[in-house]
């Protein structure tokens, strides 16, 4: 195994980590910008107002992205058990 391979597969990992988590957090933080915007216009200093829109968004995200993302992840474990053989010998 040479040292290109196995930055090649942690490249690889990395970015499907980087993929995962910028369609997770994206939308909670568009959210989470808006309800700012919001509570700026009308002084509203509520927590709540704030955690609940960012909660419920990155669930909702969670349940629709949520097969998509598990496919990607296991494409990827399923290539590297695959690949096993070749990039051992």
């Amino acid at each position: 195994m040479t040292p290109q391979v196995v930055l090649d597969i942690l490249g690889e990992a990395f970015f499907l980590t980087v993929i995962i988590v910028v369609v997770i957090v994206g939308p909670s933080l568009a959210v989470g910008l808006i309800v700012s915007v919001f509570q700026a216009a009308t002084q509203i200093n509520e927590q709540t107002l704030s955690f609940l829109p960012r909660l419920v968004m990155t669930l909702t995200t969670i349940m629709m992205t949520g097969p998509w993302l598990l496919s990607r992840l296991t494409d990827l474990f399923n290539r590297l058990i695959y690949d096993i053989p070749h990039i051992i010998g």
